[in-house]
């Protein structure tokens, strides 16, 4: 049994938030010992497999459901996992979103405290589709500071708003480079902190701009498992506010006109 759904969106890519997703889940299985899943369903550009060095074909079960994959204390599932890492996937919306469908039932994910489900950029099909279909504890939107960004993320925070789900918080990620003379904020300076602020929405923390941070999503040894690292901490605290943020909202049932 799945206990809670979050989903983590952006409105915008190329904001690092499968990174993010991807050291959430790994955060939240290691600082709180909890039963972690991750969803990847950005269709269009999966990157868990690679961000966990996963290249092997999923194995079925004897009840021939796909058996997930068991890494980093975490599961994961992809259509990643599933086609030629070259291949391009050339879906319409509704495929796309029955491929979503599939992930989630046919999967043995068995019993999580959490799913985390990395959601594509942008406000379309698959995020429609699965505020229709499930029970979406909250969202956790993933920003940098720039203004480019902020203006997709206004987007996001509405949708999420108008289907009902409860915006956990806003992670701004690629705050700032630091350097010996101090703090380069090559992106701009708390954009995302200070629309957190306008939108009365939490704001779960910053993570900054590290290199080990690319080298570890390139070489799928994710940062936040590795309690000696500084990403370990930055998460663990970013987990410590999204726990508690979870526990002060509640889930709606919605429908969404077609």
């Amino acid at each position: 049994m799945i206990k809670n759904f979050i989903v983590v969106a952006s409105g915008k890519g190329g904001v690092g938030k499968s990174t993010v997703a991807v050291n959430l889940a790994v955060g939240l299985a290691k600082s709180k010992n909890l039963q972690i899943g991750l969803l990847d369903a950005d269709i269009y550009g999966p990157s868990i497999p690679k961000m966990l060095g996963i290249k092997e074909k999923p194995l079925l079960s004897k009840e021939k459901k796909i058996l997930p994959y068991e890494k980093f204390s975490i599961k994961s599932m992809s259509i990643g996992n599933m086609i030629p890492e070259d291949n391009a996937v050339i879906w319409r919306g509704a495929m796309a979103s029955r491929a979503i469908g599939q992930l989630l039932n046919d999967v043995e994910w068995g019993d999580l405290d959490y799913l985390i489900i990395d959601l594509p950029p942008g406000t379309g099909d698959i995020q429609l589709s699965l505020c229709q279909n499930l029970n979406i504890n909250g969202a956790v939107i993933v920003s940098t500071p720039q203004e480019v960004s902020i203006i997709d993320v206004r987007k996001a925070i509405h949708m999420f708003k108008k289907v009902k789900v409860p915006i956990l918080g806003i992670v701004q990620n690629m705050s700032y480079l630091s350097l010996k003379e101090g703090k380069k904020y090559i992106f701009g300076k708390n954009g995302a902190l200070n629309e957190s602020k306008k939108q009365k929405i939490k704001f779960l923390g910053e993570v900054p701009i590290l290199q080990e941070i690319s080298e570890a999503s390139d070489s799928g040894e994710p940062l936040s498992s590795n309690h000696n690292s500084d990403v370990y901490m930055i998460f663990k605290n970013i987990s410590k506010k999204l726990i508690h943020s979870i526990s002060k909202t509640e889930c709606s049932k919605i429908e969404i006109k077609s």
